[in-house]
């Protein structure tokens, strides 16, 4: 199944959403509490907390950075 072109920025935004709410939980739960036993229901936790922030901070960012991205290089 392929999707179209025209969600790649939709789709980016959710996977890097994804992506950077997994591993800054992961990492922020273990600096804080370190691997408890109740370490991974607190990371559970954190990670859809930190999803439902990230989304739409990067649905709203992404484009933004493309713009700047794109006035400060070239090619």
């Amino acid at each position: 199944m392929r999707i179209h072109r025209k969600y790649s920025t939709l789709l980016f935004g959710i996977f890097i959403g994804l992506a950077m709410s997994f591993f800054m939980s992961f990492f922020l739960t273990l600096v804080n509490i370190g691997l408890a036993p109740d370490f991974f229901a607190r990371w559970r936790k954190a990670f859809i907390l930190g999803f439902f922030v990230a989304l739409p901070t990067s649905l709203i960012v992404t484009p933004i950075i493309r713009k700047i991205v794109s006035k400060i290089t070239s090619g």
